[in-house]
């Protein structure tokens, strides 16, 4: 079986680096925009920070590494 060489390509277009990063910039703007509460949007940003982290970081970096074990493997 042939793996694709991004993760992204795998991926539906409302997971896409480029929607993941719209729908964390709206989450955190909505809610400094509509509560106005520094200690409301300031957890909300470090969770966006930690999904955004973890979905575009740790995440395509594990599968390049899965992909690079896998070849090597073959060889």
């Amino acid at each position: 079986m042939i793996q694709p060489a991004s993760i992204w390509e795998m991926k539906p277009w409302w997971c896409q680096p480029w929607s993941i990063l719209l729908t964390g910039a709206v989450v955190v703007a909505g809610s400094w925009l509509l509560l106005q509460r520094w200690w409301i949007t300031a957890p909300a940003a470090i969770g966006v920070l930690a999904w955004w982290l973890l979905f575009l970081v740790v995440v395509p970096a594990a599968y390049q590494a899965e992909l690079r074990a896998a070849e090597a493997e073959k060889l």
